[in-house]
């Protein structure tokens, strides 16, 4: 009784933001695919590649989910503590690039490149009132940080 309440709250549509911080999150990755950084070890072959598929499948599920899936309760997009977060995040990600880019590869570079985009993610999906997307995005967080931790820390 109580799952149906909750899926009661939302609704199929098409969350523009959802698509947008998407967008905006990929631009890097975007970038990276057409043009090589010098130190590039983010080419090289992983070597955890059911974690890197499960969190594929996730990424699709949680992105989809931000983009069609909408939470009735949810307000209008607008200035709060989770989006100002989620921007932060974008810019701590941007930055963990534009340091990629020049050269620098480390653990902080790593962890700049791995965490801060998947807590955008997060605190998008819920500023937005979206568990359904919060959940596979966990997810995918895991298995992001354990793909950047064993290819590229340890």
């Amino acid at each position: 009784m109580e799952e149906n309440i909750l899926l009661q709250k939302y609704k199929f549509g098409f969350n523009v933001s959802g698509l947008v911080i998407f967008l905006i999150i990929m631009l890097p990755n975007f970038i990276w695919f057409a043009v090589p950084a010098p130190n590039d070890i983010l080419r090289q072959e992983s070597i955890t590649p059911i974690v890197d598929t499960i969190g594929s499948v996730c990424q699709i599920i949680f992105v989809a989910s931000l983009c069609v899936v909408i939470n009735k309760e949810r307000d209008s997009i607008k200035i709060s503590p989770l989006l100002i977060s989620s921007i932060v995040c974008i810019g701590l990600y941007f930055s963990g690039w534009v340091l990629y880019y020049n050269g620098i590869v480390n653990t902080i570079v790593i962890i700049c490149l791995t965490l801060p985009p998947c807590v955008a993610f997060i605190l998008f999906a819920l500023d937005r009132k979206n568990i359904i997307a919060l959940i596979p995005a966990v997810c995918f967080t895991i298995c992001h940080l354990i793909y950047g931790t064993v290819n590229f820390i340890l």
